[in-house]
């Protein structure tokens, strides 16, 4: 006789349930189930891909094809149900903006768990100092403290601060849930030319010495909607490959971003209160070279 079935615990942003998983359920089927279960929070809506993600290992995955599917298959048969190693799955519309205190926020969010106290850095012993030979000599001695970060976490997250760039979902003029990267080293907001050509704000026929090839162009004020707030800014096309829209220091500023120097997915709209869902992306050429962006 089959033993019982594994059950996933998942938790939305105002809401924490389980659910039944079977070997047969495919990535189509376990986004039925949890839509079942969340048809009221979001308001008939099925869960689509892109609003799922799950933790595993101390990191959150995001859960969004049939590859993602396929990982998070073979992570399940890595570990026991029920273990702390067992996944759990976090859904979120990222098009809603987050509740914002008074209102409920459900901690086992991945985005609203209590972030871990930092551990009190330890004093310094004093010097103390002892006479050698005849000439009295002395000869001062300090402990060094052990460091409570192991060296190759602290190289591992430096590695991590240095090339990780923050990225967010949002929309530009009519084209929704584009990945966004979120940088103030640019002055202005810029969509790359194969972005432009393939959504209609450039022709497809633009011809070399038009739209940017002859230096930076400035295509026009267009509606940038990040969290619940839609604002306009002046568009330029740029070449940048990497991402299909950039937003500088002219939407940093206009929108007052807030960033957290210590966790960098912590970022806060400051003119709403809105939080909204930052991804850290590090970029990888062919050879796995990393790519840095400036």
């Amino acid at each position: 006789m089959d033993g019982p079935l594994p059950v996933l615990d998942v938790h939305t942003p105002v809401s924490s349930f389980a659910i039944v998983y079977s070997n047969d359920d495919t990535l189509d089927t376990l986004f039925d189930k949890l839509s079942s279960k969340t048809f009221a929070e979001f308001s008939g809506q099925r869960v689509q891909r892109g609003w799922v993600k799950y933790s595993w290992n101390g990191s959150i995955w995001n859960l969004d094809d049939d590859s993602d599917f396929t990982i998070f298959i073979w992570r399940q048969k890595s570990t026991t149900p029920g273990s702390d190693q067992w996944p759990v799955l976090h859904v979120r519309d990222p098009e809603e903006p987050l509740p914002a205190p008074p209102a409920y926020q459900n901690i086992s969010f991945y985005m609203f768990r209590p972030k871990p106290a930092a551990s009190p850095s330890r004093p310094r012993s004093s010097a103390s100092s002892t006479k050698t030979g005849k000439k009295g000599r002395k000869a001062s001695s300090e402990t060094k403290p052990p460091d409570d970060v192991p060296k190759y976490k602290q190289e591992f997250e430096k590695f991590h601060s240095e090339n990780g760039v923050r990225t967010i979902l949002g929309g530009i003029g009519p084209v929704k849930n584009v990945r966004m990267l979120l940088k103030s080293g640019y002055r202005h907001v810029y969509i790359s030319r194969k972005f432009a050509i393939a959504h209609g704000f450039i022709p497809a026929d633009a011809a070399p010495g038009h739209y940017g090839y002859g230096g930076l162009v400035n295509i026009g004020k267009w509606p940038v909607t990040v969290g619940r707030t839609k604002t306009t800014h002046s568009v330029y096309l740029s070449e940048e490959s990497h991402f299909d829209v950039v937003l500088g220091r002219s939407f940093m500023e206009y929108r007052q971003i807030k960033l957290d120097p210590v966790d960098p997915t912590d970022v806060v709209c400051m003119d709403t209160g809105e939080k909204i869902d930052c991804e850290l992306v590090i970029l990888k050429d062919g050879k796995g070279q990393i790519v840095t962006v400036t």
